[in-house]
């Protein structure tokens, strides 16, 4: 008793390993272990507002697809609130507004369907255009990267977000933008994330 360990040395950090989807997401490894898996259920079916899909592919440094990447989203509803005690106001039975995918393990595309967010008040009091919040996991990333996707048909939210006016080059600030286009009668908004490189995605240290 008392013993001072300071022989004891820190043990090196890991990565997400190549075990990632069986333990956060074991329905898309293969492993039906539960009859709902959390976090597939963004929106549910009694959300308000523009029903949206949201699709991308996240690169290495060299332009690669990585096919091992889990997401994690979370965003408000479209009236801008969150689904959180902290955040005030109500949403939505059934609206969680937090959802975890992975990508495709062949072609390294993720995407997840929701509703567009609306504009939500940040912490300081200023009001954040619509976005949502991801956090990124893979091998080779020891600690999850935390990014913002914006919409490029809300240039002028976007204009006086808090967040986004604290990048400095505007070409830094186009790697949080996701495109709009048309399919099949449907929405959907494009979102690369490149983890490093030309183009490098902003991440930001939360």
């Amino acid at each position: 008793m008392g013993q001072k360990l300071d022989y004891l040395k820190e043990t090196p950090s890991q990565t997400a390993g190549p075990y990632v989807h069986i333990g956060l997401a074991p329905g898309a490894a293969g492993f039906e272990i539960y009859e709902q898996e959390l976090g597939w259920d963004i929106a549910g079916p009694n959300a308000r507002g523009e029903r949206i899909r949201v699709e991308g592919v996240v690169l290495d440094g060299t332009g690669s697809p990585v096919k091992d990447v889990l997401l994690e989203a979370w965003q408000a509803n479209a009236e801008g609130v969150y689904a959180h005690p902290e955040h005030g106001g109500e949403v939505e039975d059934g609206f969680r507004g937090w959802g975890r995918v992975i990508t495709d393990f062949e072609s390294g595309e993720w995407g997840f369907d929701t509703v567009k967010p609306g504009p939500a008040m940040g912490r300081n009091g200023q009001r954040m255009a619509p976005h949502i919040n991801l956090w990124i996991v893979a091998r080779g990333i020891n600690v999850g990267l935390n990014t913002r996707l914006y919409f490029e048909d809300e240039a002028e939210a976007n204009a006086t977000d808090p967040v986004i006016n604290l990048i400095e080059w505007e070409s830094r600030r186009q790697t949080l933008i996701a495109r709009r286009s048309e399919r099949d009668g449907q929405t959907v908004y494009r979102f690369d994330i490149r983890l490093q490189g030309d183009g490098e995605t902003v991440f930001f240290d939360i």
